[in-house]
């Protein structure tokens, strides 16, 4: 493996100095290494945002990019330590503990391999605990990229079956009502983004314009029930009216224009957040 890039995702927040203590390890071991950022933004211990945003971005970084996603609330735990390689030729260095979950099943996963921390621990680190970021991701993701070690001197090699997951659903159609999940939010702009796809939406939309009914619910109780445009683009609507569009990623996004819709109705992500669309019923006025 040659020299590859070396891109970042963590729960850290940017207000101290733990994201630049990880790029001075990574400098340290290749002062030439190339750095960037997914985001330092992810939720607190929020490993299901930390799993989208791997789908979200890596489908467009080159082959050998490795990624280094630090959402860790078990660190200092019994949960292992991984690097996966996937079946376009990237890695993914993270705690096992669910990251890995969206990129396996839309993605794929070809191998994966546990970190040796004999090998690939910061020297004179081996006290520390708690900064897994710094002492073993940060560090084996960078000797990686900067081709000091191969993926086989990673560590010893586990089952890709044998990785955690998340659970995960898949949206479904019936009788002319599709059912899904609210995937993620996207920030800033309090867009929701589901996991319904947009050939499944087009076997109901055939027109912008058309006007759908729109249900959010969580663990069984109605948050949001109201009709709504689909529409190309945000343009297509008046400011503070709600729509449905097709997001960056092919799937049904639902926002208000020039609002945050995650906002104003209190929406959360995951799979206890449901979302129903059907066609909405034709008004007869008489």
């Amino acid at each position: 493996m040659g020299k590859g890039l070396l891109v970042f995702q963590s729960d850290f927040g940017i207000s101290d100095g733990a994201v630049s203590a990880m790029y001075g390890v990574a400098h340290s071991v290749d002062p030439e290494i190339k750095i960037y950022d997914i985001t330092h933004q992810i939720p607190q211990f929020n490993i299901w945002e930390a799993s989208y945003r791997l789908l979200q971005t890596a489908q467009y970084w080159p082959d050998g990019t490795v990624f280094i996603s630090v959402v860790d609330p078990g660190v200092g735990s019994d949960r292992k330590a991984v690097v996966a390689k996937t079946v376009n030729d990237q890695y993914v260095v993270t705690p096992d503990n669910g990251t890995l979950t969206h990129i396996k099943r839309y993605y794929g996963i070809a191998e994966v391999r546990e970190i040796d921390e004999s090998i690939n621990r910061l020297p004179n680190s081996g006290e520390s605990h708690t900064f897994h970021g710094r002492d073993i991701f940060a560090y084996t993701g960078a000797r990686l990229a900067s081709g000091i070690i191969t993926f086989e001197e990673v560590g010893p090699s586990l089952k890709v079956s044998d990785i955690v997951e998340l659970n995960l659903k898949e949206s479904t159609i019936e009788d002319d009502v599709i059912t899904g999940i609210i995937d993620i939010v996207d920030n800033p702009f309090g867009n929701l983004w589901t996991n319904v796809r947009r050939s499944q939406f087009k076997r109901l939309a055939k027109h912008y314009g058309d006007a759908f009914e729109v249900t959010l619910s969580t663990d069984n109780r109605k948050i949001y029930q109201s009709i709504m445009t689909y529409g190309r683009s945000f343009a297509d609507l008046r400011v503070g009216e709600p729509l449905l569009y097709i997001n960056s990623l092919d799937n049904v996004g639902i926002a208000i224009n020039q609002g945050s819709f995650a906002n104003a109705y209190h929406v959360g992500t995951g799979t206890n957040w449901e979302v129903s669309i059907r066609k909405a019923p034709k008004i007869v006025y008489i």
